[in-house]
């Protein structure tokens, strides 16, 4: 019976972890493809140079696939060190979610703060040699979600020392045409716009942060209970 039941949960934890390292191939493979077909996309704060998209899913991905591999080497190989290992990174990557987001919470008016004038201060390299992956990134941000600046479109005229925008400013986009005070440009700044949409979207994000959770604490218990069994039932052959 016991032995019925360690078979039940190794294979439930070892799929369970399967499909976890899966997505971390997947997410790890999207990382790759951002940095090789977009390496010159960086990133939008000076103070941070290599906090850009494909680093963070790289990091991600990579974080993933090796806790998957934990769980599904522990689940396969009934081994508790492994089963061990993995209970403990989860839950110091729970612990590390729990207390960025109570910090968060905390210092949201800080953060919204710093992150602004970080932001402010890397216009001023937009059109500097050796920034490409900057400029990059404010041309996708601005056209993409129609947005000028940070706060709004004067940003620029501070950072740029000039009465100049980005082309990707204007509403009616030619080349030159951010040169023009006369053009129509985006008055909205894009930090004003990623608010709105997270505002927006916070129950979908709320959802998902929901369900993540759940799959931390489903692989925890999982992991736990076949330790468990795994001692139990070792206990009771040794007597």
């Amino acid at each position: 019976m016991a032995r019925g039941c360690i078979c039940c949960v190794k294979y439930m934890l070892f799929l369970f972890n399967l499909l976890f390292w899966l997505g971390g191939c997947g997410l790890l493979g999207v990382g790759v493809w951002l940095s090789v077909s977009q390496g010159s996309f960086a990133t939008l704060s000076p103070s941070f140079p290599s906090l850009s998209a494909a680093n963070l899913i790289i990091t991600l991905g990579t974080v993933v696939m090796v806790t998957g591999f934990l769980g599904c080497l522990g689940a396969i190989k009934e081994n508790k060190c492994l089963l061990l290992s993995f209970f403990i990174v989860l839950l110091i990557i729970l612990l590390a979610e729990l207390i960025l987001l109570i910090l968060f919470f905390v210092y949201t008016d800080k953060v919204s703060e710093n992150a602004r004038r970080d932001l402010k201060e890397g216009l001023v390299l937009y059109n500097t040699d050796n920034n490409a992956g900057l400029r990059d990134a404010w041309n996708t941000i601005q056209g993409e979600w129609r947005c000028c600046g940070v706060i709004s479109h004067t940003d620029w005229y501070t950072a740029l020392h000039d009465n100049v925008v980005p082309d990707r400013c204007c509403q009616q986009m030619f080349p030159g045409c951010g040169h023009n005070a006369s053009n129509a440009f985006w008055t909205r700044g894009c930090y004003d716009k990623v608010e709105e949409w997270l505002d927006d979207n916070k129950h979908l994000l709320g959802t998902i942060a929901m369900c993540v959770l759940v799959i931390q604490l489903l692989g925890m218990a999982f992991s736990m209970t076949l330790y468990q069994q795994i001692h139990r039932a070792g206990k009771k052959y040794e007597a």
